[in-house]
């Protein structure tokens, strides 16, 4: 009969009483599993936790081998490893559950092993949930862990995939102290040195098998190297919300998109080195560059750098705590932050510092929190949108663009250069836009204030100092010479006018030139950066191609050399066997030889023996058959004896029963007598004489005329001294 239980089903294993679960999500249904190799139930003690819950284990006919008991044994020392609790299994055999198994035949050599609550890596990738930083970092360490203790013993599981590995850290079910965060289930493929390679290997899982190893099946010490990088990369990446939503499907990446320049594989890479540092990537792109899985990381290089990621503040909580800030701390260089939140015109002083090129530009509080280092790509991008600013007319906007990107590049550099000169070139126009937008007298005028003072002076000194000239030609010659020096002021200010604009023009110019320059310099540096950036990818991916190359080398010398010398030591093997075979092949024939001389001496001696045995035996049945007359007649003679005797015994018996009888019928006379004449204690003593010679022959003394009246009574008497015997 199969196993097909249902909710509440009562089961008893190895002396514990467990009732199958119900699923939580479809009432009605037992809470079962089905994967690749069988279907697990979930069984829940019926006095117990639900943490104390188990897990059993149903095989599909293909993977129900005998070997699974001596595996279990095997493996039940790993156990101790945190994240493999699954381990500590006890399989059904016929011998300890044979009642059980003959109801339910699929459960032979089913595992009884303990349930891991919590969903699956399958499950978080298929909801897309995202995760936060920490809970990445959580679930990776915690992996990274579980292989690195693996690798240690020299063991693999050799099918991690996303269905088979279960995440406790998100489960609404208590669990004990200690529990690690993530477990790993479908440990019937693991692999160890003091385990046999199972009859059927599995090729690993789509979107975590590496194509460049042989399809053939996975069991090594490195098997999970690869598809651990991949699941590792997967818990980090899930932290971002654009890697969430590119996922293929069941995983992360397409089976054919593996160890191939996919855009998921740019992406994801890029992420892993901009949120936890270039140790992450590398080691991400040993392993999806690795030509076998021995070259690919192992899992203690991973836990060494996740352990020492720090975590950065999230974007959302950056931007909450810079909200407030970032309209003060972020003003441009040259501009004054008023409370009205306007930007006003410089003061003199700070026009003539900003008139100066200063490299030692501080760093906005952006960078100042996250502490991270741009990569070229971001530095560039910063770069183009602020040019687009620029283009627009957002001044401010495209300077604190071009503050943000400072910092992250080097004093010096032709990019640093380039930014400094734009933000200052961009402080210059916003401060002629600030002064072409606010009423303000012309632009002269404001530069030759000093003049038009001086001039105003001596008008007015001139005007007072004329005392006592009352004449009229006195006053004429006083107003011709003002009016004179007057045209001449106007003169001499038309002419610094026109020298002013001139100026302004050819500064304009100048700079305009500058920029132009140093724009064509800069897309030169940059062209060149490209080229060099390009010359030196080609370089080191020549440099690894030709180190991947030596190493393939290598090995297949290893693999060569390995194989002359085991094809010596068979051959040396092989001349061993044949002449041991023929040293067997001589002995036997002398064996043989010495076997048939031994043979026919044995016959012989066999053949006397039997005809001396053949007389013994005649002899020996003649005085048999002569004692077996004399016991014949002995029995004869015993057995008269018997019966006279038994005549003797039974007519003695006989005798002495009625005398008995008589007895009895006295003894309860005189207790009737004693009892009449109120001698109760005598009475008593001749009921106890009663009961004492009855019990001696109960049985036949019973059947015996009214005795067995009598004894009634006599109990009666004996149990209640007020009873009154009968005459009987």
């Amino acid at each position: 009969m199969s196993f097909q239980p249902n909710p509440g089903d009562q089961i008893h294993i190895n002396g514990i009483t467990y009732l199958v679960g119900q699923h939580p999500a479809a009432p009605g249904i037992a809470y079962a599993q089905t994967g690749r190799q069988g279907t697990v139930y979930k069984l829940i003690p019926a006095d117990g936790n639900e943490y104390e819950s188990k897990a059993l284990k149903v095989f599909f006919p293909k993977f129900r081998v005998p070997a699974m008991v001596y595996q279990s044994e095997q493996m039940e020392k790993y156990s101790e490893v945190s994240g493999l609790q699954v381990c500590n299994r006890d399989v059904l055999t016929p011998e300890r559950n044979g009642k059980l198994i003959s109801e339910h035949g699929d459960l032979l050599y089913s595992v009884l092993m303990p349930w891991i609550s919590g969903i699956t890596w399958f499950d978080i990738i298929c909801d897309k949930k995202l995760l936060t930083p920490s809970e990445s970092l959580t679930l990776a360490a915690s992996f990274a862990g579980i292989g690195s203790a693996m690798e240690q013993r020299g063991i693999a599981h050799c099918d991690l995939s996303a269905p088979n590995v279960l995440i406790p850290f998100f489960s609404e079910v208590e669990q004990p102290e200690g529990s690690s965060a993530v477990e790993l289930v479908d440990v019937e493929q693991i692999y160890s040195p003091k385990m046999d390679r199972p009859d059927a290997l599995l090729a690993g899982s789509a979107g975590y098998a590496a194509h460049r190893i042989v399809n053939s099946g996975l069991w090594s010490s490195y098997a999970d190297r690869f598809a651990g990088a991949v699941i590792l990369a997967e818990m980090l990446g899930y932290s971002d919300q654009d890697i969430v939503q590119r996922t293929y499907g069941e995983s992360y990446f397409d089976q054919r998109e593996l160890q191939t320049s996919c855009d998921r594989y740019i992406k994801l890479l890029q992420f892993l080195e901009r949120r936890y540092g270039r140790k992450i990537s590398e080691l991400f792109s040993r392993a999806w560059n690795s030509q076998d899985l021995s070259s690919c990381p192992t899992f203690g290089e991973w836990l060494i750098a996740i352990s020492t990621i720090e975590l950065q503040p999230e974007v959302a909580d950056l931007d909450e705590s810079l909200k407030n800030s970032s309209e003060k701390e972020h003003v441009p260089t040259g501009f004054i932050y008023s409370d009205e939140g306007k930007n006003e015109l410089p003061s003199k002083d700070m026009q003539q510092k900003n008139s100066e090129f200063d490299t030692a530009v501080v760093p906005l509080a952006h960078d100042t929190v996250t502490n991270r280092i741009w990569t070229e790509q971001e530095i560039q991008q910063a770069i183009k949108d602020a040019r687009v600013l620029e283009n627009q007319g957002e001044y401010v906007l495209a300077m604190e663009k071009y503050q943000s990107v400072l910092p992250n590049t080097q004093s010096g550099s032709a990019v640093f250069v380039e930014i400094s000169a734009a933000i200052k070139q961009l402080e210059r126009d916003q401060l002629q836009k600030e002064e072409s937008q606010t009423p303000k007298a012309p632009l002269f005028f404001l530069r030759n204030r000093k003049i038009l003072i001086a001039a105003a002076a001596v008008a007015v000194v001139g005007a007072i100092a004329i005392p006592g000239m009352h004449t009229l030609a006195d006053r004429a010659e006083t107003k011709q010479a003002l009016a004179q020096q007057e045209a001449q002021q106007l003169k001499e200010q038309e002419e610094m006018k026109k020298q002013a604009e001139a100026q302004q023009a050819q500064e304009a110019a100048k700079l305009a030139e500058e920029k132009k320059k140093q724009e064509a310099e800069a897309l030169a540096k940059k062209n060149a950066d490209e080229v060099a950036a390009k010359l030196t990818a080609q370089k080191e991916k020549a440099a690894l191609q030709e180190k991947y190359e030596k190493q393939a080398k290598y090995e297949a010398y290893l693999a060569k050399v390995a194989a002359q010398k085991e094809a010596a030591e068979k051959a040396e093997l092989q001349e061993k066997y044949e002449k041991q075979a023929k040293y067997e092949k001589y002995v036997a024939e002398q064996q043989a030889k010495k076997a048939k001389q031994a043979e026919e001496s044995k016959k012989q001696k066999e053949a006397a023996a039997k005809l001396a045995a053949q007389k013994a035996a005649e002899q020996k049945l003649a005085a048999q058959k002569a004692a077996a007359q004399k016991a014949a007649a002995q029995k004869a003679a015993q057995k008269a004896a018997a019966e006279k005797k038994a005549k003797e015994e039974a007519a003695a018996l006989k005798k002495k029963r009625a005398e008995n009888v008589v007895q009895l019928i006295a003894s309860y006379n005189l207790a009737y007598n004693a009892q009449q004449g109120r001698k109760i204690e005598s009475a008593r003593t001749h009921a106890r004489a009663f009961m004492d010679r009855y019990e001696k022959d109960a049985s036949y003394y019973s059947g015996v005329g009214k005795i067995s009246e009598r004894v009634k009574h006599i109990k009666k008497f004996i149990s209640n001294r007020s009873y009154r015997l009968p005459d009987i």
